[in-house]
């Protein structure tokens, strides 16, 4: 989103023309910044065969799965009903990855019907998976490497407390169960959690995964996750994907070398191909000054956007109606009966009843973790592509949240 001619636009579009066709609170997608961080992450290792799985659970709209899958992309999904909607947006079934977290087995086994790789992270469903399989269907392992690293605890997801992954100190029974069945492991992953502002921690995780690669002799990828770091406000530090492709490519050729052939090295990023690309529109319904701050009511609340009050997550918040107007402080709260903040004291362009607000990055685990609290409706979606806007989720009404209803007589 730039601000030319007095005016934020979006590939050229008029951002208040857009909530004045399509109405608030309203996300909007970028297009165009989805396309490019994908080619910049997939252009940082020269020279390796990178592959990259978008983590569906950010955002899983047909539309934008369709536009990853368009421009080259695999996908990673962690439950059926993503596995299903991968396949509706036209990714190939080569191309998509189940990786489920203490489901019913019989959810992995829905899922080898479909073809698909079968990530598994943990030992018992390792076992029943080779019992049932054998070597007769490919499976990847998840390893939990035990790295305590990441932007928040509650998405920190390979410490050695982590529900996720089979622990790097059990991997003897690893060996074990993939002998015993004869499986057939064609790939390693590992997954740390979300904002790594370095590459270093993408090198600790390398260190273990080469060293148990080496007594795997099938393997046809090593999967290092996502968790990359994209900028919240002007300073922020990033994860410089540069330096993630020099120093990892290296490495990764390097044990290419010794392993005896060359692997695909993989990644699944969700936040960092599609947070930046998604701005949700709300409208200023109230400016309520108390003796403690000012707040600034909007048309929406955690129901859309719940990352703040789940993750402690800052969103920078322009006044798009007065964005040269002078800066106030102000808490900036939603409609919702609960403490509902997207952000506490924030410098923001003077706001008034009815004035537009954009929240900036609110691409990944916006819409996707959204609700139906206090009966409100999920918003509408709209998608800037190739300098077009196109609706492409239809803004809830009454009957959405009465049709799975059943009416019975009191």
């Amino acid at each position: 989103m730039q601000f030319i001619n007095n005016q934020f636009q979006i590939q050229g579009l008029n951002v208040s023309e857009l909530c004045e066709e399509f109405g608030t609170p309203l996300y909007v997608y970028d297009g165009d910044k989805i396309v490019s961080q994908y080619h910049k992450l997939a252009n940082a290792f020269k020279g390796i065969n990178v592959k990259i799985k978008y983590a569906a659970k950010a955002l899983t709209n047909q539309a934008i799965l369709k536009l990853l899958n368009k421009v080259g992309s695999g996908i990673d999904v962690v439950s059926l009903q993503e596995l299903e909607l991968a396949l509706l947006a036209g990714f190939k079934k080569e191309n998509i990855m189940y990786t489920p977290n203490c489901v019913p087995f019989e959810e992995i086994e829905e899922a080898v019907k479909t073809g698909v790789l079968i990530n598994i992270d943990n030992l018992p469903f390792l076992e029943r998976f080779g019992k049932q399989y054998g070597s007769s269907h490919p499976c990847s392992i998840r390893l939990n490497p035990h790295i305590d690293e990441g932007g928040n605890e509650k998405i920190m997801t390979a410490h050695k407390g982590s529900k996720f992954g089979i622990s790097v100190e059990q991997v003897e029974e690893i060996y074990r169960i993939t002998k015993q069945y004869n499986l057939n492991v064609t790939g390693l992953h590992v997954h740390m959690g979300s904002d790594f502002k370095s590459a270093d921690s993408f090198i600790k995780a390398h260190k273990i995964v080469f060293g148990i690669a080496r007594n795997f002799e099938a393997l046809k990828f090593l999967d290092f996750g996502g968790g990359f770091k994209v900028a919240y406000k002007e300073g922020d530090n990033v994860t410089d994907i540069n330096e993630l492709g020099s120093k990892m490519g290296a490495a990764f050729s390097a044990f290419c070398k010794e392993y005896g052939k060359e692997l695909e090295l993989w990644f699944e990023p969700g936040k960092f191909l599609v947070s930046e690309s998604g701005y949700l529109m709300v409208k200023a319904t109230v400016i309520k000054e108390t003796p403690a701050c000012t707040f600034i009511g909007v048309d929406s609340g955690l129901n859309h956007l719940i990352r703040p009050m789940m993750y402690g997550a800052y969103h920078d918040i322009v006044n798009v109606s007065n964005y040269n107007g002078p800066k106030k402080k102000y808490t900036v709260v939603g409609y919702i009966c609960e403490t509902d903040t997207f952000g506490t004291d924030l410098q923001v362009a003077e706001a008034k009843e009815g004035d537009l607000l954009a929240i900036r990055n609110a691409g990944a685990y916006g819409f996707s973790m959204s609700s139906n609290y206090n009966s409100r409706f999920r918003p509408a979606e709209v998608l800037v592509y190739n300098g077009k806007a196109q609706l492409i989720r239809k803004r809830e009404m009454l009957e959405d949240l009465l049709k799975n209803q059943v009416d019975i007589t009191i």
